[in-house]
């Protein structure tokens, strides 16, 4: 995938991740310190009172100090802990307070991106950096999982049960993200890319993406428009401006494909090579896929090229 290699919840751009990945290293702290003062006084316990010629050890029965301390440490690391995850939250998952401002749909294996402004795109989402945005997030087959480790925790996608969850980048930059619940064959070429970017980079998108498609001009993609509307491409695609389509949400929108990253949710850079690969035979690349081999020949596979590679 042709992405940034930023994929650790580690790495943290955002304050929600920010408060997560906290919460992971302050956790981590606690219990390493408990494992290391446990594995101490095991292996003090095993010289101290180890026998000695043949002796057995001198049995101690009660410790009323020792009962004591380890019944309340156990309270204030526990007390500690919750305090730490309460506060982490808080951070990363504050009440919905408004309508959303990105709405994701996922699907059997690819991301479905809608906006309030009428873009609709697929497994590519454009964010502008520094804003906290509500993501709604509804799954329309089985159950999903959305994350993107750098800016946000994980949520379930499930049928006929929408949530939303607060995502914010605080850096400009490409991030990667998955689907988390095992969701059949594809699951795990299920990518979606967020792009942060400044305002008016945003905005000059959006614009962009509202455009509907211009009329074919040259022959190959005049010849590459009438095989889409002939054949099973239009039973599931949409392009805004040409195809209208209202059983299009089975399929992604291919309004803007040029302008994606990616193909197939991520399992291959979108240039002319690899898309014509896809056209051919996606069931070789994505076994299991919902887009059949159309058994197109080779002039037919350039000529769709050509027209879904066309600008809008």
């Amino acid at each position: 995938m042709a992405t940034s290699s930023r994929v650790s919840p580690l790495d943290p751009h955002s304050p929600q991740a920010a408060a997560i990945a906290e919460l992971f290293t302050n956790a981590l702290f606690i219990c390493g310190g408990v494992f290391l003062l446990v594995t101490v006084l095991v292996f003090y316990c095993a010289y101290r009172f180890r026998a000695v010629d043949d002796q057995e050890p001198r049995q101690v029965e009660g410790h009323r100090g020792l009962e004591i301390g380890w019944t309340i440490a156990p309270v204030v690391i526990l007390t500690v802990l919750l305090t730490f995850t309460v506060r982490a939250m808080t951070a990363s998952d504050g009440p919905i307070d408004r309508d959303p401002d990105v709405t994701i749909i996922g699907h059997q294996w690819w991301w479905e991106v809608r906006y309030p402004s009428g873009v609709v795109t697929a497994n590519e989402v454009h964010i502008p950096v520094g804003k906290a945005l509500v993501f709604r997030i509804e799954s329309a087959d089985v159950i999903h999982d959305f994350w993107v480790p750098e800016l946000g925790r994980k949520i379930d996608a499930i049928p006929g049960r929408p949530a939303s969850i607060w995502l914010e980048a605080d850096d400009p930059g490409p991030y990667v993200g998955t689907c988390a619940e095992y969701c059949g064959v594809q699951h795990a070429w299920m990518r979606i890319l967020v792009i942060a970017e400044p305002l008016e980079q945003f905005a000059e998108w959006q614009r962009q993406q509202l455009l509907p498609a211009s009329p074919p001009t040259q022959a190959d993609t005049v010849r590459g428009a009438a095989i889409f509307g002939s054949m099973a491409c239009v039973s599931c695609h949409a392009i805004g401006g040409a195809v209208a389509n209202e059983k299009a949400r089975y399929a992604p929108d291919l309004t803007h494909l040029g302008d994606r990253k990616t193909l197939g949710a991520g399992i291959l850079t979108n240039t002319s090579a690899e898309l014509g690969r896809w056209l051919r035979n996606p069931q070789e690349i994505k076994t299991g896929c919902h887009m059949p081999d159309t058994q197109l020949s080779d002039q037919q596979v350039r000529d769709l090229v050509a027209y879904l590679e066309s600008p809008r």
